[in-house]
């Protein structure tokens, strides 16, 4: 696939489309046991339309995108949970990139949206998060606003509501079964010109 939007060929925009409907076959291992249909039903214009904001974060026309790329999107690095996304971005082909956008999409499941989530609190990638890991990502997100004291004293809370102790170490299950029943909204509209 070259990185000039108009190159992007009727073969190009078929295998991006069965890319994502085999996503255990490509480095995001974390889509691997939930994998949604999302590209099944995305449709021509929507990919010809991430290929073109793809092309223009690939400055270097490398074919793939550097952490550095993704910082310059001013949403994402305000984000201040950028850097952990980092880990998960960077180096993103085409194929990867659209099939990582697809988790928040309307059309993923949410075993999907909860394995991203889950990939960000699992930063060291071993499968499991620990109290310490969620009161990192607590820490991310609520900088100054909380002292370390209130942060573990709701985190605390929250697993003993849900089951757990600060012990318990969490699995992908666990998540899913913690936030299967929320009403979590992870959706992007991508726009199409």
């Amino acid at each position: 696939m070259g990185n000039n939007p108009s190159m992007l060929t009727q073969y190009d925009i078929e295998e991006v489309q069965e890319h994502c409907n085999n996503l255990c076959g490509v480095s995001l291992s974390f889509f691997c046991d939930y994998a949604a249909k999302f590209c099944l039903d995305v449709n021509q214009q929507e990919i010809v339309s991430l290929y073109q904001r793809f092309c223009q974060l690939d400055r270097n026309a490398k074919g793939f995108i550097s952490a550095d790329e993704f910082m310059s999107v001013p949403e994402f690095a305000m984000n201040p949970l950028a850097q952990r996304l980092l880990k998960m971005v960077d180096g993103l082909n085409f194929k990867d990139f659209v099939a990582f956008l697809s988790t928040f999409g309307p059309r993923a499941s949410i075993e999907q949206k909860i394995g991203l989530i889950f990939k960000v609190y699992d930063s060291d990638g071993n499968g499991k998060v620990t109290f310490n890991d969620i009161l990192e990502v607590l820490r991310d997100l609520t900088g100054s606003f909380m002292s370390d004291d209130q942060r573990e004293d709701v985190l605390t809370q929250l697993l003993q509501e849900a089951g757990y102790t600060m012990d318990s170490c969490l699995l992908l299950d666990d998540f899913i079964h913690i936030f299967a029943n929320s009403d979590m909204k992870m959706e992007v509209e991508v726009p199409v010109d």
